[in-house]
């Protein structure tokens, strides 16, 4: 099935680099580690790919629904609630994944780890009343 990339132009560039490298330009990105995520779509059914900052947490990687701080979430999170089974590449690796929203202490925990890794979700928390997602992905075979 074809897979439709993010409509943000610099972050498809990002994404067609990522892919056409295997991973080699693109999982460091602006000196963070990114991932490829791929969710389908809520409403069409499509395939919808983006490039996210992540964090690990043991087995588990990490990443924040910012939205650069918009009033809304964005549409891969949105994806997430409908259907957690997602794909992912870190690197070179491929992988099949189950993603969910944390809450409470795991949340607060995980949020701290990736203030320290992208300091700029503090201010991104601040420009808007909605709280951040802090989404966990676990492989597939982890997740069961």
């Amino acid at each position: 099935m074809e897979i439709t990339d993010s409509p943000v132009a610099w972050v498809a560039d990002h994404i067609r680099s990522y892919v056409a490298s295997d991973g080699e330009s693109g999982h460091r990105y602006q000196g963070k580690d990114a991932l490829l995520l791929t969710t389908r779509g809520r409403r069409t059914g499509t395939l919808r790919r983006t490039a996210l900052f992540y964090g690990a947490d043991g087995d588990r990687l990490v990443v924040v629904g910012s939205n650069g701080g918009s009033a809304h979430h964005p549409a891969w999170v949105l994806n997430v609630r409908a259907d957690p089974e997602v794909a992912v590449q870190v690197g070179a690796e491929r992988f099949a994944a189950r993603a969910r929203v944390t809450e409470g202490d795991e949340r607060e925990r995980l949020w701290a780890l990736m203030l320290e890794i992208f300091p700029s979700y503090g201010g991104m928390q601040k420009k808007t009343s909605r709280e951040l997602p802090v989404m966990v992905i676990e492989r597939a075979e982890a997740a069961g």
